[in-house]
């Protein structure tokens, strides 16, 4: 297969550099061009400064064939991607009438009145491919020269994603010799340092398909690409790599396919085996209800969830016993595993699932310290704690733990299941 192109993200922008706006256009776009097999080095921000652009476009164009630029289309005076990309390529501006139609047209539909200055976003480079925008009044443009090509988007990603994906990204395609196709095994309840090492001598082997490790949170995803001349036969090798991989995840892979979360993992486990769900957290406040409910289809399983945050709450809710909270605290084991049954009882669902922690920055201690969790998890009157520790800031110890006790649940439910099918089930 013939050697990669590769492309180089510019996003144009005062506003990124001052930390105004996140800038999520780089993150979608070096996300899609890994997907079409672009090999991406570099990535720019540059602010709305003609110098500086030029020189940021020039030396882009030194290392990469395909340049994608977002931002700096708008009818403004600072509004300087096209120009100074045409310039770039040594090309005058033009009024295409077309543009202008569809600008004019864009604002009388909105009642809204054209004031001068929108007429330059209908002013583009001669020989370029207008790419129509139907969100927005700034066109993208497409440049080619001597085997480069260079792309402008508009930067509001309400107009540069829909552009990408139906105009953008057929082109893109094009351009390759050969197809790309990637598959992504997404595990849970393993470490990425762990993860790693158990795929170790597969990185090191690989060349085409590879494999990438992608740490979120709770989570380690395992994305496998290959490239070949046509999908069919990219899918065959991926394939081989796939069930490795499952062989040696096991029970910790939860999909392969790229649309599915963890919770819907859950959601869908607790559909097919007809089990009900209820919640009881502490230290999460409702997170992981929240997750849950993120679901289509959720309200088949869920029934309810409690957020017991004080003792007078577990007492009262959950019929905690007030000797067990004075003799281990609120944050053990003993009362994570008291909530997961309590709720049990209370809702009279199959499955719940406690949580009780230290999230900080204060109220932990040397024996307990901050970022000290319990998550307990009931299936069927069955009940398991799962002892935590986190680190990092309270945002950060609230969202490990949600992942984790989504990621017990899902083990609970597999573990009742197969020991059940065993003869071997003990409440």
């Amino acid at each position: 297969m013939g050697e990669n192109m590769i492309v180089e993200l510019i996003s144009v922008g005062t506003e990124i550099l001052l930390g105004n706006i996140v800038n999520t256009n780089a993150a979608y776009l070096s996300e899609k061009c890994a997907g079409l097999g672009l090999s991406c080095y570099y990535q720019d921000v540059v602010g709305d400064n003609e110098e500086r652009l030029f020189e940021t476009i020039k030396t882009a164009l030194s290392r990469a064939d395909i340049l994608l630029l977002s931002g700096g289309l708008g009818p403004t005076q600072d509004d300087l991607t096209k120009e100074v990309a045409a310039k770039a390529f040594g090309r005058k501006l033009y009024l295409h009438e077309e543009s202008k139609a569809s600008i004019q047209k864009f604002f009388e539909k909105r009642g809204l009145e054209i004031t001068d200055n929108n007429w330059k976003q209908a002013m583009m480079p001669e020989d370029c491919i207008v790419v129509d925008n139907p969100n927005g009044t700034a066109p993208g443009v497409i440049m080619e020269q001597d085997g480069k090509h260079v792309i402008l988007m508009p930067g509001p990603p309400n107009e540069m994603i829909p552009m990408f994906e139906k105009s953008i990204m057929p082109y893109l395609s094009k351009l390759q010799s050969c197809v790309i196709f990637s598959q992504t095994v997404k595990v849970c309840g393993v470490g990425e340092s762990k993860a790693e090492t158990m795929v170790q001598d597969l990185i090191d082997e690989q060349s085409n398909p590879t494999i990438a490790t992608y740490a979120k949170t709770g989570e380690v995803h395992l994305r496998v690409t290959a490239r070949a001349e046509d999908e069919k036969a990219a899918r065959k090798l991926v394939k081989p790599i796939i069930k490795e991989l499952k062989g040696r995840f096991g029970n910790h892979v939860y999909t392969t396919d790229d649309e599915v979360t963890l919770e819907k993992a859950v959601v869908d486990l607790l559909l097919a085996n007809k089990l009900t769900v209820s919640t009881v957290e502490s230290c999460t406040g409702g997170l992981v209800a929240a997750r849950l409910i993120n679901v289509p289809g959720v309200s088949e399983v869920f029934k309810s969830g409690y957020i017991t945050y004080s003792n007078k709450a577990k007492r009262r809710l959950l019929g905690i016993k007030k000797s067990t909270l004075l003799k281990h605290g609120a944050v053990s084991e003993e009362i994570a595993r008291e909530m997961a049954k309590g709720a049990a009882l209370v809702s009279k669902s199959d499955v719940t699932v406690s949580i009780t922690g230290i999230a900080g920055p204060d109220g932990g201690s040397e024996e307990k310290p901050v970022g000290l969790v319990y998550i307990g998890c009931n299936v069927c009157g069955r009940t398991t704690v799962k002892e935590c520790h986190f680190s990092g800031n309270r945002t950060k110890i609230r969202e490990n733990t949600v992942s984790s006790a989504l990621s017990l649940m899902r083990e609970c439910i597999l573990q009742y299941y197969s020991e059940v099918t065993f003869g071997n089930k003990d409440k």
